[in-house]
């Protein structure tokens, strides 16, 4: 609807100045345009016109570049009206809700194009392994994790070296709060290990928070921006350090032969139990997964630096996975629940359905595809 709405705007305000195009070449008699109008006027007049009438179809084609051209239409047409103010400066309250779409659409652009450069410095620092998951590799492993390799059909296999899912979801920011649409895509690497989540959050109509975690040489930083372009969070430091260790820790479910890298690992505590520890750039953080009889991995728990006003504290993070799904011969969760288990209760801030994934992707230069990049004053 509101994109409807938009295009509609985009499209009237072009087709008005052909009012000016028509008075300056005496095409029409318009007497609602009182001051004469030179015929370079009147061409610039038409040439706006047509500029809009690109814009239009640029958007409605979903093609990034629309506001681009968009900025160079509302200048012209600011100019056209200001040289006939009298007669035609109703056209400024258009040209300003357009320059709303442009700001917000130009920062998505910035944002999604700086992702696109970090995934790319992302794949570009991993070294590809060629190795099979053997059952002699394997052989060090707590039984329950041997099961889950096996389980997840990972033993067998090539060792996975990049990864690019999508996920969609809903998340809120309080116990009590509003859950929020979100759609996202993350990109891994195994040697080094690092990754790249890229979320698009719709917290209500024309308002968005786009989010990107990452963590890469060791190093976390988390930004998110509403509407692309106000802060609201940028997290970094040895907190932030930990966290996206563990996470990139919990998130192996999706590609279990990392369970095999060197700067993991495992003690057995039960049948279905068993702790790993990460040691990579300095820091150090272990969790516990759990996993049914079968071998499917049922949760992870972890002590997770949790943040309060500024404040942070070490509390208890759970992920609890409900459902699992085979993707190009991977079983792994499919749909997941992510908790924080508080003083104050439980809160289950995150649930997230896997609706996507790639295994060393041959992508020469990965490029993010649906979840920034469309303008979020106009969805």
């Amino acid at each position: 609807m509101i994109r409807a709405f938009f295009s509609f705007l985009l499209l009237l305000h072009g087709l008005i100045h052909l009012m000016g195009f028509a008075k300056a070449f005496n095409y029409a008699d318009i007497s609602q345009l009182t001051q004469p109008i030179s015929k370079w006027a009147g061409a610039a007049w038409g040439l706006t016109t047509l500029l809009f009438s690109a814009v239009t179809l640029l958007f409605l084609l979903k093609k990034e570049s629309w506001w681009m051209i968009a900025v160079v239409a509302v200048l012209l047409s600011q100019i056209l009206i200001l040289s006939s103010w009298q007669d035609a400066k109703y056209g400024t309250l258009a040209n300003f809700l357009i320059t709303i779409a442009i700001v917000c659409a130009g920062a998505d652009w910035s944002f999604k194009h700086l992702a696109t450069k970090e995934v790319q410095t992302l794949i570009s620092q991993n070294n590809e392994t060629m190795e099979v998951v053997s059952d002699a590799a394997l052989s060090s492993l707590p039984p329950i994790v041997r099961t889950w390799l096996h389980r997840s059909n990972a033993a067998g296999n090539k060792a996975v070296s990049t990864v690019h899912l999508k996920q969609k979801g809903s998340m809120r920011t309080t116990i009590d709060g509003k859950w929020m649409p979100v759609t996202a895509e993350q990109y891994f690497t195994t040697n080094p290990p690092g990754f790249l989540w890229l979320a698009n959050v719709e917290m209500m109509p024309l308002i968005h928070l786009a989010g990107r975690d990452k963590y890469m040489d060791g190093h976390g930083h988390m930004l998110i921006k509403a509407l692309s372009l106000i802060p609201v969070a940028n997290a970094k430091g040895p907190e932030t350090d930990q966290g996206t260790l563990l996470r990139f820790l919990a998130e192996i479910i999706w590609f279990p032969s990392a369970a095999l890298e060197p700067y993991v690992k495992w003690e057995s505590i039960s049948a279905t139990m068993a702790k790993a520890t990460m040691d990579y750039g300095g820091t150090v953080a272990s969790g516990i997964f759990t996993f049914s009889p079968e071998g499917d991995m049922v949760s992870f728990e972890a002590d997770r630096y949790y943040n309060r006003q500024g404040t942070s504290s070490l509390e208890r993070w759970h992920i609890q996975a409900n459902e699992w799904k085979d993707f190009n011969g991977a079983r792994v969760p499919s749909i997941c629940e992510v908790t924080w288990k508080l003083n104050e209760g439980d809160f289950t801030w995150f649930r997230l359905e896997v609706t996507d994934v790639k295994y060393d992707f041959t992508e020469e230069m990965p490029v993010i595809q649906n979840t920034i990049g469309e303008p979020s004053a106009v969805k």
